[in-house]
């Protein structure tokens, strides 16, 4: 979070706070001694901010007209998927992915799984990961990551990806965002795959690495732009914990690939110090 400007001390700014809001501007306001700071979490949306806040302490109407809004929101939409391509994409190919395992079934399943899968003897084979390598097949080092098995799965995983994903794209680029999910993605299944584990899917891992990535660029350089609510990161991390235990289970979430979890996290926190520690070191 970046300050920008000090408000008046008693003002009621819940008008601003909602025109903030539609116009897609994170921020937030903390009380000082000195009156109200407003902070930003994207310094590049400063002058619209600047210029909202203009309008605010004028008494002018910040509701925009319908259609004026409407096209604004479009308009703003295809400009946050133009900012973060990488992140998009990774959304996109998951829910792609997803709707033809819907038309094609195992077919497609086995074919993005970490080694291949197969039948005989009516028992399940798995290949080995050395041999699936040698033979080219080096997408499933990664493919597993796209592949999820139910729509609580997939819409929990992607709503992740989108809000860490996009700051870490928008803040340090997409080549940073792209290795991040190359390294991330392979990390968390090479770790849930020396289990012993074959067949297990999902974008968690890398959720955790991108977690673990912005809560320490946060950490150790406020003035990043980078912003994760702590309560998040408690929820995020007892949860992980939570499904280690016997008592997930019994409530119905067993099955789940806690070594990815732990995998990734590792990276982004690996990756989290070392892209801190440059910009500590530049200033």
């Amino acid at each position: 979070m970046h300050p920008v400007m000090l408000l008046p001390d008693h003002a009621d700014t819940s008008e601003l706070r909602k025109a903030l809001w539609r116009h897609r501007i994170g921020h937030r306001i903390t009380d000082e001694a000195d009156g109200q700071l407003l902070w930003i979490a994207d310094p590049r949306q400063h002058d619209e901010l600047t210029s909202l806040v203009e309008r605010w302490k004028q008494g002018e109407p910040l509701e925009l007209q319908h259609s004026a809004k409407r096209s604004r929101n479009m308009t703003s939409s295809l400009t946050s998927l133009k900012q973060v391509p990488v992140t998009a994409l990774m959304i996109a190919i998951s829910v792609v992915v997803f709707a033809l395992i819907g038309v094609f079934g195992d077919q497609l399943i086995v074919t993005l799984t970490i080694v291949p899968i197969g039948i005989s003897g009516g028992e399940l084979v798995f290949g080995q990961l050395s041999q699936t390598l040698s033979s080219g097949q080096v997408w499933r080092l990664l493919s597993p990551a796209f592949l999820h098995f139910g729509w609580m799965h997939l819409i929990f995983n992607l709503m992740w990806v989108w809000y860490f994903g996009r700051q870490i794209e928008a803040l340090q680029g997409s080549r940073t965002m792209l290795l991040l999910l190359i390294v991330a993605g392979i990390g968390a299944n090479i770790a849930q795959y020396l289990t012993g584990t074959v067949l297990f899917g999902g974008m968690s891992g890398v959720v955790y690495a991108l977690l673990a990535h912005v809560w320490l660029m946060s950490r150790r350089v406020p003035r990043s732009g980078f912003f994760v609510p702590q309560m998040l990161v408690v929820f995020m991390l007892g949860w992980m914990v939570f499904t280690m235990t016997d008592m997930a289970g019994s409530v119905g979430f067993g099955n789940v690939a806690n070594e990815a979890h732990l995998g990734g996290l590792l990276v982004g926190l690996i990756t989290g110090w070392y892209y801190s520690s440059r910009r500590l070191k530049k200033h």
